[in-house]
């Protein structure tokens, strides 16, 4: 492992309970401790999702985490451990880096950690990304299809201007009772970021658009906030795939969808 130009960074981390990494914004591993090496170990090509999929290279994981600016955590399955890896964007000394945390799963974290979102009460990225992986493997075996539904509310900063984040709060609260009370049960509704939602579904044909009009309509009704009505003003794009799409390619086409 090559070694920061930060002389604690060996006093800072080596002995902490969690790898820890410091990458480049193409990857590249600039400096780490012994846990992640061993973690890792040296053939990082076999990494996979739960859906038994490999996993992007870590180009590409970079740039999807540098791209949108928000921290990503994903369940790894290795050759020698399995572990949750969690990508942070920092930036340091003027240049864009990933701090990235490898926990083993066996280790004392709660294996549910981080599932619910605590606004909402909806699953978070970690039990969405699970759920999708799901759908991806039933769709794969079973011959269905499965469709990931984006929805990006566009007003939440101009609410939160407005009326404090508590206002921002009470809309995105009041977005999730909605999506959950007017979908089916068994779709899974969740807490995609800061101000975005998703939903996974499965199909035995079609494509993931009825789910978005659906979405749409209710994600886009006025909203009473701090006593005022306020239109959330919502974009929503949808990807179907028959499974053999892997997890993060399925994500990444619907984020590209979503910002243009």
């Amino acid at each position: 492992m090559l070694r920061t130009e930060v002389s604690l960074w060996d006093e800072l981390v080596s002995e902490l309970p969690v790898g820890v990494l410091l990458q480049d914004e193409q990857g590249a591993v600039l400096a780490g401790n012994a846990l992640a090496e061993e973690l890792l170990g040296v053939d990082r090509s076999e990494a996979r999702d739960p859906s038994g999929a490999l996993l992007p290279s870590c180009a590409d994981l970079a740039s999807q985490v540098l791209r949108t600016g928000a921290p990503l955590r994903i369940p790894m399955a290795l050759p020698r451990s399995q572990v949750w890896a969690e990508f942070y964007p920092i930036a340091l000394h003027g240049h864009a880096r990933l701090l990235v945390l490898l926990r083993p799963v066996q280790s004392d974290v709660p294996h549910s950690a981080g599932l619910l979102d605590p606004l909402t009460g909806l699953p978070g990225r970690t039990l969405l990304f699970d759920r999708l992986a799901q759908a991806l493997t039933r769709a794969r075996t079973h011959g269905t299809l499965a469709s990931l539904v984006v929805v990006d509310v566009h007003r939440l900063s101009e609410v939160n201007r407005a009326h404090g984040f508590e206002g921002g709060d009470e809309l995105l609260t009041a977005l999730a009772g909605r999506l959950r009370d007017g979908l089916r049960a068994d779709y899974t509704v969740a807490r995609y970021g800061g101000d975005e939602f998703a939903v996974v579904t499965e199909h035995q044909n079609g494509t993931g658009e009825a789910v978005a009009d659906l979405v749409r309509e209710l994600a886009d009704r006025p909203v009473r906030v701090a006593g005022t009505r306020v239109r959330p003003g919502v974009r929503v794009c949808w990807v179907t795939t028959d499974g053999e799409t892997p997890l993060h390619s399925v994500i990444a086409h619907v984020e590209e969808r979503l910002r243009h």
